[in-house]
Formats: C-alpha cells, sequence, structure tokens
C-alpha cells in the first residue's frame, strides 16, 4: 500500500512524458543523451526488451543487444529518466513470457524472436 501522495507526486512527475507502448520482446531504440565534458549529443541504443519492472516513477525496462565480437550487452533504463531522450519501438515480438532472460543462454539464430503479424 502506498502513499497517497507519493502517487499524487508521481503522477505529476509521469504527466509530461511521451512513452510509447512496448512490452517484452518488442525491440526498442532508446536515444541516450551522453554528456562528455561541456559536450552533449544523442546516442542509440536498440535491442530487445527482456523486462519490464517496477511502479511508478521507479519502472524500468531492461534492453539487450549483441555487441562487438558476439558479446551480449544489457543495459537498465529508467523509464521516466531526464536522460532518455527518445524510445521508438522499431518491430513487435511474438513472446510468451514477461521476462526473457532465457535469451542470456541463446546464441545467434536460436536467440531469434518472431515478429507479431498484424491481423
Amino acid at each position: 500500500m502506498r502513499n497517497r501522495y507519493i502517487e499524487q507526486f508521481e503522477q505529476q512527475q509521469i504527466a509530461g512524458k511521451e512513452i510509447p507502448a512496448f512490452r517484452a520482446g518488442d525491440t526498442v531504440r532508446v536515444g541516450v543523451r551522453i554528456k562528455e565534458g561541456d559536450k552533449e549529443r544523442v546516442q542509440n541504443f536498440e535491442g530487445v526488451c527482456i523486462s519490464i519492472r517496477g511502479q511508478g516513477t521507479g519502472k524500468t525496462f531492461t534492453i539487450r543487444k549483441m555487441g562487438a565480437n558476439n558479446v551480449g550487452v544489457e543495459r537498465i533504463f529508467p523509464l521516466y529518466s531526464d536522460s532518455i531522450e527518445t524510445i521508438e519501438v522499431v518491430r513487435r515480438g511474438r513472446v510468451r513470457r514477461a521476462k526473457l532472460f532465457y535469451l542470456r543462454g541463446l546464441r545467434g539464430k536460436a536467440a531469434r524472436i518472431k515478429e507479431l503479424r498484424r491481423k
């Protein structure tokens, strides 16, 4: 049971953010603001969303991509962070789980996710 004043404050924080609807299995491109010295740039991180957890302003999602030399790279993003510039859904995946941690043990073609077909 959460304090109603905290929930009300969190709703005000969330209100200004435009977040697309995505779930585990979707391929997502996240534009992250990176500050290097006095300069600032946006770097994209594209991969499969393997989990979404938490609630309110503490909600986070985990993105997994294959980096150089087939090394898996996972990154956890707070959903309502100021450092996130954009979130774009590249493709929708058809999965039967909410958490796709089993992808960590798969390589190559075995780690592919079928695309969700539109009707």
